[in-house]
């Protein structure tokens, strides 16, 4: 999965008015405002209400649901192989997002968890914040080498605080150790989450180009 795919799909997507952010590794490449590694899928949080209204779009592109429909979250792809793990998220009344993870597991961010914007290309995009991202990854699985590298970014790039399994990941990478192998993560967070940057949940950001 590309920047320019991540871009036309984000565009398309936008441009139907569905409200989407980046999660996963686009997310934490986009918060840090570039490309750090290759990326196998683009991870999508899509407004519930919204849901039709994407996989309509992304139908009209040539992408199909290729996985069974499992608690509520899915995985869409296309003919030239690239996937989109959508992940559907429900707003209450205050604000805050409610998902589920992999497992079925209910799991939400508080309002401003939504509320941060990165940057693929030069254009900005709507993003899941840096501290819910360490959030998703620091519970439920054994980190891979993937969900290290993106954490250690977020820390060092950002001054994200390092929580759950990460700490001991960094001193063992220090010391010449390995971590597990590479694996690409789903949002799995804790309810309320940590302090988070801050826009109002719900405001459609789709792609649109940075003023130098």
């Amino acid at each position: 999965m590309t920047a320019a795919d991540v871009l036309e799909i984000v565009e398309w997507l936008g441009t139907a008015g569905t409200d989407v952010w980046l999660d996963g590794g686009w997310g934490v490449d986009a918060l840090v405002g570039e490309q750090t590694r290759e990326h196998r899928d683009l991870d999508l949080i899509v407004r519930d209400a919204h849901q039709s209204r994407m996989r309509e779009v992304l139908a009209a592109h040539g992408f199909t649901q290729v996985d069974e429909d499992f608690v509520g979250n899915f995985i869409l792809a296309d003919g030239r192989g690239r996937e989109v793990d959508v992940h559907p998220v429900r707003f209450d009344d205050a604000g805050n997002g409610h998902l589920l993870s992999g497992d079925g597991e209910p799991f939400g961010h508080s309002t401003e968890a939504f509320a941060a914007t990165g940057s693929v290309s030069g254009y900005r995009v709507a993003c899941l914040s840096a501290e819910a991202q360490m959030s998703n990854h620091s519970w439920g699985y054994e980190p891979g080498e993937t969900d290290v590298h993106d954490m250690r970014l977020l820390h060092d790039r950002l001054g994200t605080s390092l929580i759950g399994p990460y700490s001991a990941h960094l001193v063992d990478d220090r010391c010449g150790g390995r971590g597990s192998r590479p694996r690409e993560s789903s949002p799995r967070g804790r309810w309320p989450g940590q302090a988070f940057l801050a826009r109002p949940a719900g405001t459609n950001q789709h792609a649109t180009q940075e003023e130098d």
